[in-house]
């Protein structure tokens, strides 16, 4: 009877124990590995397409007398800087143009901060 005791309370340490005595816990190893942020390449904006434009300085001439004369009352010069309607279309269209160039070219600057910057975990607001 005492060898069935003796038995059975091992066979029961044995069980709850689960064989840890004979297992050893593996080692967990910490690694800190740096990872380099992938940023996908954003297009560049199309190049800038200036229109042509034709300025004139004009000398005073005989038809421009008049002209002349009260030009150089209110401002005291003798040549006058000339643009036709085209060409001042063409100018106007010209700045819309860099304009446009020099905003996607912001919009691209701030697409590769925001895509490079740390992210915040307390952050949760899309901006």
């Amino acid at each position: 009877m005492n060898f069935g005791k003796i038995s059975s309370l091992l066979l029961v340490t044995l069980l709850l124990s689960s064989c840890s005595s004979f297992y050893k816990e593996p080692e967990i190893k910490v690694v800190t590995k740096l990872e380099k942020t992938v940023v996908p390449i954003v297009p560049m904006p199309k190049p800038v397409q200036m229109n042509d434009i034709k300025i004139y300085v004009v000398s005073p001439e005989e038809n421009l007398d008049e002209f002349k004369k009260e030009f150089e009352a209110k401002n005291g010069g003798d040549s006058y800087i000339a643009i036709s309607v085209k060409d001042y279309e063409n100018l106007s269209k010209n700045f819309a143009e860099l304009r446009r160039y020099i905003e996607q070219q912001k919009a691209i600057i701030l697409y590769y901060e925001n895509a490079v910057k740390p992210l915040d975990p307390d952050d949760t607001t899309d901006k």
